[in-house]
């Protein structure tokens, strides 16, 4: 008996680490994307399991391989179908219009502007996450600016005005309608062939996503002004299977989503960009196989008239819609980060 209550001691000390594992169901964000095959993979495959010493692991998938739709995985995340989502916020704002708030058109025009204006939501977005997605955000990285794709001819963001340009976005619809353009709604792995059949003239993306998704092959001209943004992509766990955990497992999920998730990402983000453009233009110094798109610049009466629009139309609106306080929570949090106030009437 003394013998095989050792034996059953050894036992549960050599395995006990391993019986206490958590391996976590995580979706990550579009499987073909630099951030997700830079960041998120690398992160739940190998930096999580190393800075827990194996405790927690994960069972890495993504929506796009699992056949669901963007706008499903913060729903499927609350009610518990898995227990990690990561996909753009903008993709759950039929469930929160609030949601557009926190990633608006063109007032961050480089990576530190696009991060402070995270930084200045997250009260907010935490709430949000909360009160309707069941969910604790754990990070926000941000895809590159969201900037313009064209399988037609321009010179200047006036040019938009009648072509049907697919948005990132709603309220980079909006802003689009107000530029006389017409906005449409197309998944982003529908784009390609819209732009190759004319369903629609242009459409708006991150530079890099652009260019893994073979973009350049039906378009011809690239205007890197951030139209769309920098489409912020949420990393959040379910609520239920986030409190079920110890706060020491608590605290070392979140300093390793921040420190080796979340800061990398920004880290690169002003430098992506640049390669990116060169990359699809070859204008600059491309590190894989430059493309041929014509580089078009905005000009500053384009960033005025754009600005203007936003300021004036496109935040109203959105506070209007939002309702509540939203607007005054906004001009108190991510407008007084930006310099930008919403007029509220």
């Amino acid at each position: 008996m003394k013998s095989t209550i050792s034996l059953l001691s050894l036992t549960i000390a050599l395995t006990g680490s391993a019986a206490f594992a958590e391996e976590l169901a995580v979706v990550g964000s579009w499987s073909g994307l630099p951030l997700h095959k830079q960041y998120e993979k690398p992160f739940w495959e190998d930096k999580m399991p190393a800075a827990s010493d194996g405790k927690i692991t994960a069972a890495l998938t993504t929506h796009d391989q699992m056949g669901i739709g963007g706008g499903d995985v913060f729903r499927m995340l609350g009610q518990g179908v898995f227990d990690v989502g990561m996909t753009v916020a903008d993709y759950a704002v039929a469930d929160s219009a609030a949601l557009e708030g926190f990633d608006v058109p063109l007032i961050a025009t480089d990576a530190a502007d696009a991060k402070a204006m995270v930084d200045a939501s997250r009260p907010l977005m935490d709430e949000i996450f909360a009160d309707v997605f069941n969910a604790k955000v754990l990070g926000v990285a941000p895809y590159p600016p969201q900037v313009v794709f064209c399988n037609a001819e321009i010179g200047s963001l006036a040019d938009l005005e009648g072509k049907k340009v697919r948005a990132s976005g709603r309220m980079t619809g909006k802003l689009l309608e107000a530029l006389g353009a017409e906005a449409v709604s197309i998944s982003f792995g529908e784009v390609p062939g819209a732009l190759q059949k004319g369903v629609v003239d242009c459409a708006v993306t991150g530079a890099g996503s652009g260019y893994s998704a073979g973009w350049w092959e039906v378009s011809t001209h690239l205007m890197p002004i951030p139209l769309g943004g920098w489409d912020p992509v949420v990393t959040a766990m379910n609520m239920d299977k986030w409190t079920s955990l110890s706060a020491e497992d608590q605290a070392l999920i979140q300093t390793a989503v921040t420190d080796e998730l979340e800061a990398p990402a920004w880290a690169s983000a002003q430098a992506a960009l640049a390669t990116d453009v060169a990359c699809l233009t070859g204008e600059g110094e491309c590190p894989t196989e430059a493309r041929g798109m014509t580089l078009v610049e905005a000009t500053a009466q384009d960033q005025e008239t754009a600005r203007n629009i936003l300021v004036t139309e496109v935040l109203p609106d959105w506070a209007e819609r939002a309702g509540g306080d939203w607007g005054q929570r906004w001009n108190d949090t991510v407008g007084a980060a930006t310099g930008v106030q919403i007029d509220l009437k």
